[in-house]
């Protein structure tokens, strides 16, 4: 069963042209939409153009360093867009307003 704990042997499966493969099918599964949108009522879709900057991810819903044997079930598997996948991921913080509690006039 491989493993993927480093960088370097994440990079490698997301190449891979197993992934790849399985990505699309994903993407046409769930018609090009972001699924944690459409569960908060919102549609986010992308436009297959090529050339744009890739928008949406395809996510694991049981991340792959502690499932390896998932890396590759559609079933754990959807699509989400950019936003809702950093979200999930906590890999941005924002800063929080200043003047959030201010009085407004």
């Amino acid at each position: 069963m491989p493993e993927y704990k480093t960088q370097q042997q994440k990079k490698a499966f997301y190449k891979s042209a197993a992934w790849q493969s399985l990505r699309q099918k994903v993407l046409e599964r769930d018609n090009y939409e972001c699924q944690e949108c459409k569960r908060q009522g919102k549609v986010y879709t992308d436009n297959h153009d090529p050339d744009k900057h890739k928008r949406l991810d395809v996510d694991h819903l049981k991340e792959i360093e502690q499932y390896p044997e998932l890396a590759l079930e559609i079933d754990n598997c959807e699509v989400k867009c950019v936003r809702c996948h950093n979200k999930k991921h906590k890999r941005f913080s924002y800063k929080q307003n200043r003047w959030e509690h201010d009085e407004r006039w």
